[in-house]
């Protein structure tokens, strides 16, 4: 069938892009390893064009750099970048809690059966991350902060923006993983408010939720911050 190539290449970007995303939060890339598409093609045993589509997303993701003529590198952030990049976050978050304090529809009311449902799922993911925290398991908890900061900003029923923050998440986890893989133990130092928050917003207590978001922004500059090996 004429389709099927052109799925089977999307499928094969998405999971080139997903796995090399991986890598570079779980520390395993780098900051500054540049590769080239035939490099990453070679590993993967597939050809050039998936390859290039996927590293393209993820550099227009903030996860890779375009390094003109010579293919792709993972990012070398400093903490001014990770200032910049939090309060670029806090904005959006900002933005979402206004809303949600001004009664603007998006947010589901609390009789919506769907909300309920979709609360819940939020409020698991964070038990997760939380566990994840204090165990000290980064990689295991970027993935559940990822999904959690998802759908929770899905509920306010706004896809642009649910997107912008997941792009500014990810972007913001790239960047944290380079700092944080100096620090010789997290168990116990890793941010686990996600179930406050998510309680806070079923209640539509946006001033709580603002609160608890400052200060998962303020311990995230304080570990920043530390000198390696603390």
């Amino acid at each position: 069938m004429p389709g099927n190539g052109a799925v089977t290449r999307s499928t094969l970007r998405q999971q080139i892009a997903d796995a090399l995303r991986d890598e570079v939060l779980a520390g395993r890339l780098q900051p500054g390893r540049a590769f080239t598409v035939k490099e990453i093609a070679e590993q993967y045993g597939v050809s050039a064009t998936p390859v290039r589509e996927a590293l393209v997303d993820l550099s227009a993701q903030g996860v890779l750099e375009a390094d003109q003529h010579r293919g792709f590198r993972v990012p070398e952030y400093t903490p001014a970048d990770h200032r910049n990049i939090i309060e670029a976050r806090s904005l959006v978050t900002d933005g979402m809690f206004q809303a949600l304090a001004a009664g603007q529809e998006g947010f589901p009311d609390a009789d919506d059966p769907r909300r309920v449902s979709a609360l819940a799922g939020v409020r698991r993911r964070g038990e997760e991350a939380g566990r994840a925290a204090a165990a000290g398991d980064l990689t295991v908890l970027i993935g559940y902060d990822l999904r959690y900061w998802r759908e929770l900003s899905a509920l306010f029923g706004n896809p642009y923006l649910s997107d912008f923050l997941h792009r500014l998440r990810v972007q913001s986890w790239v960047c944290t993983v380079q700092h944080l893989r100096r620090l010789s133990d997290l168990r116990g130092r890793l941010w686990s408010g996600h179930t406050e928050l998510v309680d806070a917003l079923a209640r539509r207590d946006s001033t709580t939720a603002r609160g608890i978001v400052a200060a998962y922004n303020a311990h995230s500059l304080s570990l920043i911050d530390r000198p390696a090996g603390e």
